[in-house]
């Protein structure tokens, strides 16, 4: 049984709009160690999202998301908040690479594909969430399918008992065989028997055209117009009923969601609640220059400026405004700043925040605190194999003191030398795990400097090892 502390929040049943900016930070304090100021402005900014909403139609049409922009190394936090945002939500969330992307009159992604992909996900969303609500009458449904395979109408000349045993005698009523095979369907004694059912062939030609509207839309009209040669077809397939029961399921469910709401819904939720993370958005800030590839670098920002500025863009699903997407931009910038962007992106930014790089005591919070800890991640692995595996105090010290030497002699990549640093320490028992079962070991500190101090010692070693 759960304890629910005053003060917390269930992220499962609370009402994602009505979070308050304390209760998001005290979401994310629970999966991301410190970077307070990062925290604060994205749940001001989901915040303001919801006070938005309260507004008259006039004047909430005018509001305009203030959009992000996180500067700091990379493994500090930055995708993890802008993940676990979204997650607390529910909202549709998409995360892209900037350096990805080229100009219009390259060969490459368009900008405007990112909310064609924004759309997609909020379809998918919308439509498991409407499966959800229809999944007890789609189960019930489902059942009456298997049945009516098992035993056919018998009206029909062709129909043939799926298999030999079952089957009604003359003598037997129909109505009772029925109900004696829906029991045993119910207590699962007929998993192992084998149906045939008809299932939609899923394949599709791996071949792109290259239009003005971007690889995306071309493809979809293409499978439009030829459903046949795209999958449209379907041909019937020998399945256990075990196996068979959740693809019927989701035929049922499929039925009883109209795909029109599912549309309008999905699309007024991204214009209204999506949210883009837009990485190494560094990648690409520089003005002209007349050398190599950086002379399309302003090219892609002029591109990005209507997205995040706000405009409509056509997708299979209908248009799609971005007026009130959120975008969330984040970058290292070591070698350019965000000035470096044009004056229009950058003004579409108004909220800037600098994550602090980690220290050695912010990786030892990071071996213990957050729910999905390492430390907890590994000994749930081993686990399996029937080892238990603890990590002693001045083992998770001596981690964090070894990864924090390593991003000072190398590259810092913060959080994710972590990582490196368990891998390298549990190599050995991770290997031998399965003839371990029963065995409880005890990770201390001179176990890990038996794996890592000859490496650490090492410059060069640690930087290839390491």
């Amino acid at each position: 049984m759960a304890i629910q502390l005053p003060g917390e929040i269930d992220a499962a049943t609370a009402d994602p709009e009505r979070l308050t900016p304390k209760e998001i930070v005290r979401e994310l304090d629970k999966y991301i160690v410190g970077q307070r100021a990062a925290k604060r402005a994205v749940a001001i900014a989901l915040r303001n999202r919801w006070r938005r909403q309260q507004l008259p139609t006039d004047m909430r049409d005018e509001i305009a998301p203030k959009n992000i922009i996180m500067i700091g190394p990379t493994g500090v936090g930055k995708t993890e908040i802008a993940r676990r945002l979204a997650r607390l939500t529910h909202s549709p969330f998409l995360k892209v690479e900037a350096s990805k992307f080229t100009e219009v009159g390259y060969v490459g992604r368009d900008v405007e594909s990112i909310v064609r992909d924004l759309t997609e996900l909020g379809i998918k969303l919308v439509r498991e969430e409407k499966n959800a609500l229809v999944r007890e009458t789609a189960v019930r449904n489902a059942r009456e399918r298997i049945l009516d395979i098992l035993l056919p109408d018998s009206r029909r000349p062709s129909a043939r008992p799926a298999f030999v045993g079952t089957a009604p005698t003359e003598e037997e009523d129909k109505g009772e065989t029925r109900d004696k095979l829906g029991r045993w369907l119910d207590e699962g004694r007929l998993e192992e028997r084998e149906i045939e059912v008809d299932v939609k062939e899923q394949g599709f030609p791996s071949f792109e055209i290259f239009t003005p509207q971007g690889v995306e839309e071309m493809g979809i009209n293409v499978k439009d117009m030829m459903p046949g040669l795209f999958g449209g077809k379907s041909k019937r397939k020998k399945m256990r009923i075990g196996e068979a029961r959740e693809l019927i399921i989701a035929e049922e469910a499929e039925k009883l969601v109209d795909a029109q709401n599912v549309a309008r819904e999905a699309i007024e939720r991204v214009e209204q609640s999506g949210i883009v993370f837009l990485d190494e958005i560094d990648k690409i800030a520089g003005r002209e220059s007349s050398h190599g590839p950086d002379i399309s670098r302003e090219g892609v920002q002029r591109d990005l400026l209507p997205i995040v500025e706000g405009t409509t863009v056509n997708t299979k699903y209908g248009m799609v405004k971005t007026d009130h997407i959120l975008f969330i931009a984040a970058g290292a910038f070591h070698v350019s700043k965000p000035s470096d962007l044009i004056p229009e992106l950058q003004g579409r930014f108004p909220i800037r925040v600098e994550l602090e790089p980690l220290t050695e005591d912010d990786f030892v919070r990071i071996l213990q605190e957050p729910k999905n800890a390492l430390t907890m991640q590994y000994t749930a692995l081993l686990g399996t194999e029937g080892v238990t595996l603890r990590f002693a105090e001045d083992a998770v010290r001596e981690l964090a003191h070894f990864a924090a030497l390593v991003n000072e002699k190398t590259e810092n990549i913060g959080a994710r030398r972590l990582h490196t640093i368990l891998e390298r320490v549990l190599d050995e028992l991770s290997f031998e795990a399965n003839d371990r079962g029963g065995e409880e070991i005890v990770i201390d500190a001179p176990y890990v400097q038996r794996f890592l101090a000859d490496v650490i010692k090492d410059e060069d070693l640690s930087r290839y090892v390491l």
